[in-house]
């Protein structure tokens, strides 16, 4: 499934958001397909009688959409183990094979109270005001009512694993889907159609896009379709046989309902975790001029953004099914941003971008460099490294090292870090190239789609020649903490389909004590330069990485940082991870904020409990003008 694509309005969609599909090469039994299943589609959605225990209460639905929502909500449940495994296929019962293993009957109990309750939908429906927009509302109900109202089972309990036609057979009583008529033809809405869907009020797009699936759901005539003992079908009777959707289904199916099947992998999260202890003593800050004979200088920063705008709107008109309701200003005030950038592009094209930029604003030739370094942690070039992958593109024969390092959001510091040793060896440039992309590795888990967004940044760091000072002053980088700090961002994460899954809670944990520690070491560090009583006051400007602007303002208030001293781009950017501090400077000349030479101390904590801080002296010279 592409992870976005651009309809014929010009408008960002996300299809795994409304055409879901999971990964069964990732679940190893039925209890885990469950957990997933209950996160998808039953956490949110409510049952048929509590949408009427809803209804009869009369103090629950405000406005048309609400209604809309939860019947929308309740048949994607409905539809849970069907539309995630199984296709659905009219065949006659003649043609239907009784004894392969691979075809299935779907056995079903009739719906409790359906009359009841399909017409408290309709009736509370008509009585309540419009939300938005009347005549799109009207239309999105007409399409979901009569998938509603021509559903014949009862949901609350289905099996994922349906019974085989010979399993069914053996209780001539159980019922299942008898078609009186069945069309081939009967209309549908095709993919793109889905795609091309539009609304002008986000939140009813999103829906519209529901509604399209679910009627997808049942191909045939609805009012034709009844629920029947197997005993009695006759060879001309249309029955709906289930196929699985792929082999990777199957093969689940096969795996968790044969008896001696292989034990389950043993997962990570298996794993019992230690417990922590501080170590023997503090690792103080790298304090540059007094730790190294080669002092580095940054010749050149170079960034590269993602070439999409996705919009708070854009998240809203792709709403998940397993989405709580949010609105657009709401994304705004949990975390600071109002859109993030999406590139179509593979995250190595934006790097090799940034790198030959850089190279040129820096005036270096290939055969200058030392060594090459790629800090990221969404790469998926694993041989070649992407670092190795960009050396022989950029055109060098052979470096002193070229390598990835995985430090998630403290790649910069990590990277500076690893340039200044490297320096100390090769005393000649090292290219430093920072890049992530996030579009395509976020599937349906809206934490990680409201923060995450793509983009490259690169820096030429150089020798410094006789009596010239560094640009590098201190670094400092940290890693490790209690295990769920260290698991608080995961990819890829099985339990969410193989992609990138935020733990809001434990992101704060690390992200407070990590801050307040570097906080406290700069408190404790002189200024190299003896102008200020501390190194933290010695400061023109924090650049920190663009994590959350919100949860960022309070931990620096709680440090004892106030917020005009900060500066942020991530209302506009989103959270790139490894390139977001170079981006923020590049940004922070762009906007003003960077004038002239300034001291900036650059903060990034983030997956792996890793952390780490620099404290540079940026000029804006040497930050390049991007490419329009």
């Amino acid at each position: 499934m592409q992870p976005f694509v651009i309809n014929g309005h010009g408008r960002m969609v996300f299809p795994s958001n409304f055409l879901p599909e999971l990964d069964f090469t990732l679940l190893d039994d039925l209890d885990q397909l469950g957990a997933v299943i209950h996160r998808d589609f039953e956490a949110k959605a409510p049952s048929g009688t509590e949408i009427l225990r809803r209804i009869e209460a009369g103090d629950h639905y405000a406005t048309r959409y609400d209604v809309l929502r939860d019947v929308a909500l309740n048949l994607f449940w409905s539809n849970r183990f069907t539309m995630t495994m199984y296709e659905k296929r009219p065949t006659r019962w003649r043609d239907v094979p009784r004894r392969r293993d691979d075809v299935f009957l779907p056995v079903l109990t009739p719906w409790v109270d359906a009359d009841r309750k399909v017409a408290a939908v309709r009736d509370v429906y008509a009585s309540l005001p419009a939300a938005w927009e009347g005549d799109a509302e009207d239309r999105i109900f007409d399409v979901l009512f009569d998938v509603l109202r021509h559903r014949r089972f009862h949901a609350a309990e289905l099996p994922a694993v349906k019974p085989t036609v010979a399993q069914a057979l053996a209780d001539p009583t159980s019922l299942t889907y008898r078609l009186t008529s069945y069309d081939p033809d009967h209309p549908v809405y095709d993919h793109r159609r889905i795609l091309d869907c539009a609304e002008d009020v986000p939140e009813l797009e999103a829906l519209h896009r529901w509604a399209m699936v679910l009627h997808d759901q049942y191909p045939w005539d609805r009012a034709a379709t009844t629920l029947a003992p197997v005993g009695d079908l006759r060879d001309d009777d249309y029955v709906v046989v289930l196929h699985p959707r792929n082999r990777d289904v199957l093969d689940f199916v096969r795996r968790v309902t044969r008896d001696g099947r292989p034990a389950a992998r043993r997962r990570i999260a298996d794993h019992p975790p230690a417990r922590t202890r501080p170590p023997v003593r503090p690792y103080p800050p790298l304090r540059v001029r007094e730790r190294f004979a080669v002092l580095p200088r940054i010749e050149a920063l170079t960034v590269v953004r993602g070439e999409h705008l996705c919009t708070n709107d854009d998240l809203i008109r792709n709403s998940a099914y397993s989405w709580s309701p949010m609105s657009a200003q709401e994304i705004v005030d949990k975390t600071g941003i109002e859109s993030r950038v999406y590139t179509e592009r593979p995250l190595e094209d934006l790097a090799l971008e940034a790198a030959q930029a850089a190279l040129r604003h820096a005036g270096r030739e290939p055969e200058e460099i030392g060594a090459v370094l790629f800090c990221t942690c969404t790469s998926t070039k694993l041989m070649p490294s992407t670092s190795t992958w960009l050396s022989g593109q950029l055109g060098m024969q052979q470096t002193h090292s070229s390598c990835d390092v995985v430090a998630a959001c403290a790649g910069l510091p990590y990277g500076l870090a690893e340039a200044t040793r490297l320096l100390q060896e090769v005393e000649r440039p090292v290219l430093l190239v920072c890049g992530e992309k996030f579009s395509d590795k976020i599937g349906t888990g809206r934490p990680a789609r409201m923060i995450f967004g793509d983009a490259a940044a690169a820096i030429v760091i150089a020798p410094a020649g006789p009596g010239e000072q560094t640009d590098v002053e201190v670094l400092q980088t940290y890693a490790s903490g209690p295990v769920e700090e260290v698991n608080s961002i995961i990819w890829p994460n099985p339990d969410f389909d193989g992609n990138v899954t935020v733990l809001g809670p434990d992101v704060r944990a690390l992200a407070g004590r990590y801050l307040q520690q570097m906080i406290d070491e700069l408190r404790d560090q002189s200024d190299p330069d003896g102008r200020a009583p501390t190194l933290l006051e010695s400061i023109d400007l924090v650049v920190p990485h663009q994590a959350n602007k919100t949860m960022v303002l309070k931990l620096a208030a709680a440090a004892g940082l106030a917020a005009d001293r900060l500066f942020f781009n991530i209302e506009t950017v989103g959270n790139t991870s490894a390139a977001s501090i170079p981006l923020a400077l590049a940004d922070a000349k762009a906007r003003g904020a960077l004038t002239g030479p300034m001291r900036i101390f650059a903060p990034g904590f983030g997956a792996g409990a890793v952390g780490g801080y620099a404290v540079l002296r940026v000029d804006p010279a040497v930050i390049a003008p991007e490419r329009v």
